[in-house]
């Protein structure tokens, strides 16, 4: 088939090389004018790793890997241990801080030279039993058999499938960066998430003395940005126990992007005909959980599974969404309670197994849950 993708992200390039190596033509359509090499770190847990590596893609050399997630109180106490290591040793697939511009690149590897076509901004789709055309800012048009949009927040495809579908404002925003810190946590196999009545701060070493951190707090909607954010987090955070005065204290401004938290419902459903979406543009979550991208990838996996069965192309989309729903429907729901910003109280945390992580990721994941059947 002639498969039309657009936006060039995770889920657009994941598609491609999922498509290209079934002997689908695919050709992306990007908005921006060039490659796009902004961003902090994503976490990619043990369910996008498996979808990645069915891909062809090898995160080895790059990022950090975390075997074990530590939760504490803004004092320093152990509220919650998750053992990272055994979710890797189950499923085969490590746990791993990325920079979002280098798992990109692993992305792009090997894929045709003009696969993207950039500055070809969508505007419309519109589609009959036989074909979908897209219509670009310029005026220009593009035919095809199918249409995936994977053009995230602000998605285009999704507004010409279903009209302004509302998106909810989080109670929570991130002030989040990557750089090189200092600590010894960086030099670890150890994530941190620290939770306080001032917000939340989430460590993770990245590799390459690299670490991933950001800062959660709460803010209503239209609430302006501080002028000066760092002196702020410094203000708020900076009486935390160690490591985050340490962290506030190298941190550079520079570094600071902002993530506001954005929700929306997930639907059973969210393509038609022959158009479907894949990750943030089907199922907008905020980042609590870590499982954007790797949603994402759970969508790309199970699209391409699904068309390699052939057929009416609109029946295999929407047997598609309907295998995705409960998986993404439950990490949706999670993610919108910020979970990773619950203050559990110690002595409820050491209740829980340190390897109940290695369950929730199953019931989070098709890729995971095949491999049992």
């Amino acid at each position: 088939m002639d498969v039309l993708v657009i936006g060039a992200g995770v889920g657009g390039l994941a598609v491609a090389r999922s498509l290209l190596a079934a002997g689908h033509r695919v050709r992306i359509f990007e908005q921006a004018p060039a490659p796009r090499t902004g961003g902090a770190g994503l976490s990619i847990f043990s369910n996008g790793a498996a979808v990645l590596h069915d891909l062809g893609v090898s995160l080895d050399g790059v990022g950090g890997r975390f075997d074990r997630i530590d939760a504490l109180t803004a004092d320093g106490r152990l509220r919650l241990r998750s053992d990272m290591a055994h979710a890797a040793t189950l499923y085969g697939f490590p746990n791993k801080s990325v920079s979002r511009r280098l798992l990109l690149e692993r992305l792009s590897e090997g894929l045709p030279g003009d696969l993207i076509n950039y500055s070809r901004g969508c505007r419309e789709v519109t589609q009959d039993g036989d074909g979908v055309m897209a219509t670009f800012d310029d005026g220009s048009t593009i035919t095809g058999d199918l249409l995936i949009g994977a053009d995230g927040h602000h998605s285009v495809v999704r507004r010409e499938l279903w009209g302004d579908v509302p998106i909810r404002t989080a109670t929570f925003g991130t002030w989040q960066a990557l750089s090189r810190i200092d600590i010894d946590l960086t030099r670890t196999h150890l994530h941190l998430m620290i939770t306080g009545k001032e917000g939340a701060c989430g460590m993770i070493p990245a590799g390459d003395g690299k670490l991933q951190w950001w800062f959660d707090v709460r803010r209503s909607s239209g609430e302006p940005r501080p002028a000066a954010p760092l002196d702020e987090l410094r203000r708020r955070f900076g009486r935390w126990a160690s490591p985050v005065p340490e962290l506030l204290a190298q941190a550079n401004e520079d570094d600071l992007d902002f993530f506001g938290h954005h929700w929306q419902k997930v639907r059973r459903e969210w393509g038609k005909g022959r158009v479907t979406l894949v990750g943030d543009a089907a199922h907008l979550m905020p980042p609590t959980l870590g499982q954007g991208a790797n949603q994402t990838l759970e969508d790309v996996w199970v699209l391409g599974r699904e068309l390699a069965k052939g057929g009416d192309p609109a029946q295999r989309l929407r047997a598609y969404e309907r295998a995705r729903y409960p998986h993404v429907n439950l990490v949706s729901r999670l993610a919108r309670r910020s979970p990773a910003n619950w203050r559990i109280p110690p002595f409820i945390g050491r209740m829980f197994s340190e390897t109940s992580q290695s369950g929730m990721l199953a019931r989070f994941s098709n890729r995971l849950t095949a491999l049992s059947h």
